[in-house]
């Protein structure tokens, strides 16, 4: 049974996108910019798996996950200090995290509703 495809999804990769391509009008440093461009990638690939296969559970999770690593990258990476790519980090995390969450539960909701 394929699950209908999120909005959220949708939001979560263009959230990655804007993390890979950031470091081009953000003032960065380079392990800001390899964060970045790395967490990016992974979120991206996670909402496109999301997007083709919206019956694959662990995809929004690990949207949800990714959002948490955005969120705390700038400490264990040492970048908080860079603030303009600390806050992209920041805002990037909250948004991928909130999708994420958003996309778990909803996903669970159908799921609950469908087995009764």
């Amino acid at each position: 049974m394929k699950e209908k495809v999120h909005p959220q999804d949708f939001v979560a990769l263009i959230a990655g996108a804007y993390a890979i391509l950031s470091p081009i009008w953000t003032t960065t440093e380079s392990r800001a910019t390899t964060t970045m461009i790395v967490l990016g990638a992974i979120t991206v690939a996670l909402a496109i798996v999301e997007l083709v296969r919206p019956d694959m559970l662990p995809a929004e999770g690990g949207t949800a996950l990714m959002g948490v690593l955005f969120i705390v990258s700038p400490w264990v990476m040492g970048f908080a200090d860079t603030t303009p790519m600390a806050w992209t980090a920041w805002i990037v995390g909250a948004v991928t995290l909130a999708v994420g969450a958003l996309d778990l539960q909803t996903t669970r909701t159908h799921r609950a509703a469908a087995s009764h």
